[in-house]
Order: structure tokens, then sequence, then C-alpha cells
């Protein structure tokens, strides 16, 4: 039985081919993703045991002294504890070779074009802390020297090589809102995280960045260890000492912790890359079941005559899943060395994108070709495993009839009286008010549908046939053909189903979530402009005091948080001028007026008004995270979105109960509206700052609806291998359609079918069974975008579904394409047909 499967393997090499080809996409796909995160988590892991050869025990405090300059949280007020005096206390504790103080905050510096560098998240400054030989272990100096005073920075060397700047250029930052300029002092390597992932990194002095990242202590103090002393017992010593409410902890418990860290990004990325994985995987099921049901019924006399000849049933099986082992045995290889290609690919894409992922070593782990092994041989043999127990079931007197089977009616019934019922329990699940339940609803629903494909096929294919009647005689038989075997063709039009219906579902929630943002920008703002930093942190009061001094700005006001409690819940507190306020922003109110906020006053939002039985005139008590506690009496109560929510109230409320005053963001109003001068007013008012966000309305929208589409593209590109493998098996089924239907085609080209009628033929029955997956794709992906639109319209006011007609055209007209491209080598092979050979074909 080896012998019989090894030489139909070797007989049929060109009918397996797209097979081999599916499962190599997708062993390719897997094993390129395990290569992939191996390779990138060992980089990050390498690099990050690097920047703790300095570190001993770190002493932390819980939260750091971020909040020094966050405006408002309830840390703010302790008294500092990672000072001077505590880091001289800890540096001469016994056992310690050396301490540093860290201190960092967002910097944004601007390149030559007076862009922002590094991104909105990744741009970052700190101190330089030298240590008794003037250095400081977290640099290396590649040229230059290190920043002395407030007119010098450094930059890293990534930064240094993106943006030009040398040592002696002049180079404009900010921290908080104001714009400063200082001297490049020098450059510098460095192992950070955050510039290995493509953000910048400015060094100041000690002095100079406590004064321009707003600092009152250390965020952290690495300790050295001096020799013989170990880690553990210097921790022993430290925790003596350590304020209240920090943490003494190892460098190797900072990089076990770093580590688990990457480890679970990392995790995270590869799980997302494996899903998609599996869909190119399963979609690569129908064509390998499609193409062993087809060889299978090529060998109808032969495996009868086996069958005749004393072969078993068990045999028979055995020889087809021996066939299925050693197809996915070559697949599964060629893809292995393909997944390599495709972990190189994506490493040089992302580095491409900006990503500025580490340099390391390539790494194959022993699991990953064996998982990869695995799955090529399991999915291929799983996949024909049913096609070989019909063959089995072929009595020996079937090798007097006709070569090629053809399904049982009631094999037919079985299966759609099956389809029809998980269809049903699917709409049933629907019907549920949980979310989740509803999800696993449309996924049974799919299921069902699936397998009701070929009962599906008919109604469709027949209504194709006022479309195919002017091809005349080749478009009938186009039609008749792809009817004539309703479990290939639907089995071939699922796996292009399968693609599409995530695609379409996935368009239709992004695009309705665009729409609903767009909605809720335009409802909900009446300002021009917000204006913030570029990475929402707190921004400097002098930006709106700047702004209020420009002639053409109508109205102004900040949005200045604070935090508290109402009634023991967490509330957010916006402070805000009241007398600019109703300019500036749209609220829908139930009761109340803004007119009526005045003093010691506020708005709350119906969510909060509902939970606390709280109504227009009511007062209520707000404790700050300051532990004050205002009395406010309610001024109104309004409809609250995902824009605008919490309790607004005027800022001489708020600005008692803050340490530092800070805001979140300045909503602008210009006399002639927006426009690109306005724009240009504000930025030029503002110095050009890179640190500072100026956006209208639609640009608002624009950088969610942007983030959206970035990651609807992304998911389009991932969703393409299954789409790819769907095409193959297209190609697949025609190929081997046409090989079975030789003798027919020999006797059509007989009485006068001429070659070019033949290839117009297969290219029709490729087009029908591809539009027909591409239909019910289509519509299945607009059912699941409801089903998905359902539960986010519960969390979102303005979303309401929108099908992108446009977009749903394209995909039907790449499906025509699709069904064109996919028909070129089996209609060539068949036009090529020798009619007298042909029709002595069996």
């Amino acid at each position: 039985m080896f012998r019989t499967a090894l030489r139909n393997v070797l007989a049929h090499k060109a009918r397996l081919l797209m097979t081999v080809l599916a499962v190599m996409l997708g062993v390719a796909f897997v094993s390129g993703t395990l290569v992939f995160t191996d390779t990138f988590g060992n980089a990050y892991k390498n690099k990050s045991a690097k920047s703790f050869d300095h570190v001993s025990v770190a002493i932390q405090g819980e939260g750091s002294s971020s909040y020094d300059s966050g405006g408002g949280e309830g840390e703010a007020k302790r008294p500092p504890r990672l000072t001077d005096a505590f880091l001289k206390k800890a540096r001469d504790l016994p056992g310690a070779e050396s301490a540093i103080g860290t201190v960092t905050g967002f910097t944004a510096v601007a390149d030559k074009d007076g862009k922002l560098v590094g991104g909105d998240w990744g741009t970052t400054g700190a101190n330089y802390f030298p240590g008794e030989d003037g250095k400081d272990p977290r640099y290396d100096f590649t040229d230059g020297t290190a920043p002395k005073s407030a007119a010098d920075i450094a930059l890293d060397s990534r930064t240094a090589d993106r943006t030009g700047y040398e040592v002696g250029d002049t180079v404009r930052y900010s921290t908080d809102g104001p714009v400063r300029t200082a001297k490049v002092s020098g450059v510098f390597d460095t192992d950070d995280g955050s510039v290995l992932a493509g953000g910048s990194l400015v060094v100041f002095d000690n002095d100079t960045a406590w004064k321009v990242l707003g600092k009152t202590e250390y965020d952290e103090i690495d300790l050295k260890a001096a020799a013989g002393t170990s880690e553990t017992a210097l921790k022993n010593a430290a925790e003596k000492i350590v304020p209240k409410d920090t943490d003494a902890v190892t460098g190797t418990e900072l990089s076990d912790d770093q580590d688990a860290m990457i480890e679970e990004s990392t995790s995270s990325m590869s799980q997302v890359l494996l899903i998609f994985a599996g869909i190119a995987l399963f979609v690569g099921i129908f064509i390998i079941a499609n193409t062993f049901t087809m060889l299978v019924a090529q060998r109808t006399k032969e495996l009868a005559l086996m069958r005749a000849v004393g072969a078993s049933r068990r045999q028979v099986t055995r020889s087809v899943l021996i066939e299925a082992f050693l197809v996915g045995l070559v697949a599964a290889v060629t893809g292995f060395a393909l997944g390599i290609g495709v972990a190189v690919g994506l490493e040089s894409l992302m580095n491409s994108a900006g990503a500025s992922l580490p340099d390391g070593p390539l790494v194959i782990a022993p699991t990953t070709i064996v998982v990869a092994l695995l799955i090529g041989v399991v999915v291929t043999m799983l996949a024909a495993w049913l096609p070989g127990r019909r063959a089995a079931k072929i009595p020996p007197v079937a090798a007097m009839n006709s070569v090629h089977a053809t399904p049982t009616t009631r094999g037919l019934v079985v299966r759609n009286t099956i389809g029809s019922i998980i269809v049903a329990l699917g709409v049933v699940l629907l019907l549920n008010d949980d979310n989740y339940v509803m999800a696993g609803g449309a996924a049974v629903i799919l299921v069902g549908v699936i397998i009701l494909t070929p009962l599906l096929s008919r109604p469709f294919i027949a209504a194709s046939a006022p479309l195919l009647r002017p091809f005349g005689v080749t478009g009938k038989l186009a039609r008749l053909n792809s009817v004539r075997n309703p479990r290939r063709t639907a089995s071939t039009a699922a796996a292009l189903m399968i693609g599409l219906t995530l695609i379409t579902a996935m368009t239709v929630v992004a695009t309705s979530m665009s729409d609903a943002i767009s909605k809720m920008a335009a409802g909900s703002l009446k300002a021009d402009y917000t204006v913030s930093m570029a990475n929402y942190q707190p921004l400097a009061p002098e930006v709106r005091e700047k702004l209020d001094k420009l002639p053409e700005v109508a109205a102004s006001s900040p949005l200045r948080i604070a935090h508290g409690e109402v009634d023991g819940s967490y509330s957010q507190v916006s402070g805000i001028d009241e007398k600019a306020f109703g300019e500036l922003v749209s609220l829908d109110f139930t009761s109340g007026s803004l007119a009526d906020l005045k003093g010691d006053s506020t708005l709350v939002d119906q969510k909060t008004a509902d939970e606390q039985h709280l109504r227009t005139g009511d007062t209520v008590a707000v404790k700050f995270d300051d532990d004050k506690t205002a009395k406010l009496r309610i001024a109104g109560v309004y409809e609250q979105n995902e824009m605008i929510a919490g309790l607004f109230t005027p800022l001489s409320v708020v600005d008692p109960h803050l340490s530092k005053i800070t805001d979140e963001q300045v909503l602008v109003k210009m006399d002639g509206g927006a426009s690109a001068k306005a724009e240009d007013t504000i930025v030029k008012a503002l110095g050009d700052n890179p640190a500072v966000k100026i956006q209208d309305k639609d640009a608002i929208s624009n950088e969610i609806g942007g983030a959206i589409n970035m990651m609807l593209n992304m998911l389009y590109g991932l969703l393409a291998m299954a789409i790819l493998i769907a095409v193959l098996g297209v190609i697949n089924t025609l190929a081997m359609s046409v090989f079975e239907r030789k003798h027919e085609i020999g006797m059509l080209r007989a009485i006068g079918l001429d070659r070019a009628k033949v290839k117009q033929m297969v290219r029709l029955e490729s087009i029908v069974i591809s539009l027909f997956g591409a239909v019910l794709g289509i519509g299945l992906g607009v059912f699941m975008g409801w089903v998905v639109g359902n539960s986010v319209a519960d969390s979102v006011a303005t979303y309401t579904m929108e099908v992108p007609v446009g977009r749903i055209a394209l995909f039907l007209a790449i499906a025509a394409v699709v069904g064109v491209l996919a028909a070129v080598w089996p209609a060539r092979s068949a036009a090529r047909l020798n009619p007298l050979m042909a029709i002595k074909a069996e």
C-alpha cells in the first residue's frame, strides 16, 4: 500500500501541486510567526539584560514622582521621598559601590523641519548623573561630551542619525508647553527600550533635568554592589532605610520582570498572527479535501479493482492517508523553509515602518520545527481522511461502472439537514441579549452556511443564467458544469467565502466606527481647535495665556482635570472657564443649563446623576484626591458621550485642590472659524512647538479613524494569505475538473467548439464559482458586521451601521478578476487537448 500511495503521488504531481502550495503557505505563516516572535523576543531580552548591568538594587517609589508634574493627583501632596539626601544615605550603605539617581519625563524634540521626532509617545528626556569618574554608565558617548548646563543637551545616536543633528547644532525642544533651545553637546549609544522601538532620548545635566521635567524627587535610585557583596545582601540593607511606599528590587528581578513583559508582548503579537495563520490553514483544508475527493473519484475503477483482488477497506483508506502524509510532509518541509524567509521579511517590514527592532541572530527553536511539521502533516491527513473513507466504501462491482462517482442524493440531504439545524441554533443564540452569546451565534451560523453551500449554490448559479446568456452555448455549458457537482463547487467557493466574510465584517465595523467618531466630534465640539501636548500629558497654563492674547481668538477655555469621589464613586472633575465654555462645547441638557454654572456649582452627566440619584438643584459632596471635600450645587444634568463626560465646574473650584496648575487641553474658537491661516496663527503664537498638538474636528476624527484604517489595512494584509490560498483552490479545482472531463471536452471540440470557446467556457465557470463565494462571503460579512455593531452600539451612542458600498463593489470586482486569473492555466490546458486523444480517454 505504501508503494501504491507513492506511485499515486508521483503520478499526480501536477494535480497535487496546488494542494502542496496551499499547505506550504499555511505552514510558512505559522513557522514564520514563531521564528519572528522568538527572534524579536530574544533580541529585546539581550538588549534589556545589558541595560541592568549597572544595577544591583533599584529603589523605586510606588507611582514614582511623575505625579509631581501630573497636575492634581492626590499623591502630589505627599512630601518628596527619593531626594538627594536619601541618595547620599543609600550610597553610604555597607556593600554599595555607587548610586545613580534617575529622572525621566516627556521631552519633545523638533527635527530640522520643525516636526516632532520619535512619535507622540516615545519622546523621552532623562538626566545625566556622573559618578566619581565623571561618567554615567547608562550612556556610552560616541561623539562630544555629556551636557554640563541648561544650554546643553545630548541626543541618542539613532535620533542624531535620523535628524542629521551633530555636536554644536542648536535644537528646539519642549517638555510641558514652552519651547526651549539648547546646543548638542554630545551623541551617545543606549539600550533604552523606547529608543530601540523608534523613540528619542534627550539627556540633560542633572539640575536642568529636575527643572525642565518638573521633578521634586528622583524616579528611581540605582545601587551598584561592591565586589564581594551580593544583590540580596545589598537589597536587605536598602530595605532598612527605604521610605514608606517605596520598594527595593534587585537588578535580577528587574531583568526577569522585563523579560516577562517582553514575553507577554511578543506572545500577544504571536497569538494575533497565529489566528490568521489558522484561518489560512482552515481555508487550505477545503482545498485538500476537494483535491483528494477528485483524485479518489478519478481512481474509482482502480480502487474497486484493488478491492476485487483482496484489498480491505482499511488498506484502501490507509493508501489514501499515506498519500496525504507524503504530500503534507513535502508541504511542511518547504513551508518551514519559506517561513524563515517570512520571519526575515516581517522584521524588514517592521523596520521600514519605523519600528526599529533591535538586531539579533535568527532564532529557530526545535519546537518551531516540530510544530511546522506536525501542522503540515496532520492538517493534510485530517482533510484527506473523509475522501479516503469514501474510497474504502466503493464495492468491487463499481469496477464495472463509470469511473467517476457522483455524490448521492442521500448524502446531500443529510448534509443539508445538519446545516439547517446548525443555522437554526445560531439564530436562536442571536436572540440572546448577551454580546458574547450573540457572537457565538454568528460563528455558529457561519459554520452552518459552510455546510449548506452545496444547497445554496444551485439557486445562485441558476440566477446567473441571464448574465451568462449573452455568451451563448459556452455560457450555458459553464453554468451546467458549475452546478454538476454541488459539493465540489461549494468547497471551492467556501474557501474564498471565509476570507471575504472576515474582510467584509471588519470593513463594515471599521467604517461605521469612523463615522460614529466623526458624528461625535461634530456634535460635541463647537470649538474650532483643541490644543494639547503630543502625548496628552499636562499642558502648561502659559499656553492658554498666550492664546488669549491673540486678537483672532474669540473664546477659549482650559480643561483642567482633577479627580474625586461623588458619594464614594470615582468621577473625573474638569475645571473650565464657565463664561466661555458654552461657545466651545455643545451639551445636551436634560435639566438645568450652563447659565446657572456659577461659583460653587457643577454640571453632572446623566449616568452619574442616575447612579447617585441626583437632580438639578441638589447639593453634592465631591471629595478630591487631596482628601478635601467641596459641596457643589448641581446647575444642570447633561447627556454624556465618549468625548464629554464627568463633572464640569469653574476653575475656581478645582484649582485649590491641585498641587501644580496644569491643563489637559485648551479649547479654542477663532473669529473666522477653522482655516489654514487660523491654525498657522496658533502655531506661530506657540513658537512652532513640537510638543504641542493642534487639531480641528476633522483632525480629531482622522486621528482615531486613521488608527482604525491602519489596523484594517494590516488585517487586510494578514487575510490576503487566506485569499491567495482560496485562489489556488479555484485553480486546482478547475484544472482537475478539466482533466476529469477530457472525454467530454474532446466531444465538444469534435462537434465544432473551437479553442477560444473552450477557454471561454472554463473562464466563465471560474468566474461563476468565484462570484458565488464572493456574494456569499460579502452577505455573511455584512451580517457579521451587524452583529458586532449591535454590541458596539451599546457603548457608542452615535454608532449606526454603515455599509461601504464602494468597497463591497471593489471586493466583487476583485472576485471576478480572481475568477479570470484562476482560469488561465486550466483554460489553456483544456483548449490544447487533442480532440481525438480526448475522445479516446476514459
